[in-house]
């Protein structure tokens, strides 16, 4: 992967990250239990290849708020404007392993199952996408799962983005279960040529 140079972070807008109900914002250490206590949940962790132990939660958490800081953008704690507190993770981040589609922006989330099915995913990642293509200025953001994850791949295609085939995983060995991934992607143009979106009413 080529080398990445070193800038001054993007400062984004806070209220380019805040929805009628939910809020993207910075980490903080009051967020390490909670995160530890999701990244534990085996249903959280079910298309995961485990759950993780607190100190490996607590590493996963470092990372991303190291993107942050370095960045100005990443994987943010997902919290709920009425009720300050995380309840999952939800963001964009440079691909840190290599494949035929890296150097690439990836977009994910992780909800804690008690605030699943209530349409927080969805928009959190639309604020999320709407930042990646608005003042970060992406031109094209990617998303991947496992095929038994049809929460996340129905989501993706939900969003607007694209299947683009099957990859198998770098990370995971050649005979793991979980080692082949769906692949989807989205254009600033796939993007913009979306209707209007009112993050308080997910369609």
């Amino acid at each position: 992967m080529p080398e990445t140079l070193t800038l001054d972070p993007l400062r984004l807008d806070p209220r380019a990250l805040e929805g009628p109900r939910l809020r993207l914002r910075p980490w903080r250490s009051a967020d390490l239990p909670p995160l530890a206590v999701l990244n534990a949940d085996p249903q959280a962790m079910r298309h995961f290849p485990a759950p993780m132990t607190p100190a490996e939660s607590d590493a996963w958490a470092g990372r991303l708020a190291a993107h942050v800081d370095t960045h100005g953008w990443g994987f943010w704690v997902v919290e709920r404007r009425e009720a300050p507190g995380l309840v999952g993770v939800v963001g964009l981040q440079h691909i840190s392993w290599e494949a035929d589609f890296t150097p690439a922006v990836e977009i994910g989330w992780r909800i804690a199952p008690a605030f699943q099915r209530q349409g927080y995913a969805e928009e959190a990642a639309r604020l999320a996408l709407a930042a990646g293509f608005g003042p970060i200025g992406l031109g094209e953001i990617l998303a991947f799962t496992v095929p038994g994850n049809a929460p996340s791949w129905l989501l993706m295609t939900k969003l607007g983005m694209r299947p683009a085939g099957t990859f198998e995983h770098p990370r995971l060995a050649a005979d793991h279960p979980l080692r082949t991934h769906l692949l989807y992607r989205m254009t600033r143009r796939d993007w913009a040529s979306q209707p209007t979106w009112a993050a308080g009413d997910p369609a």
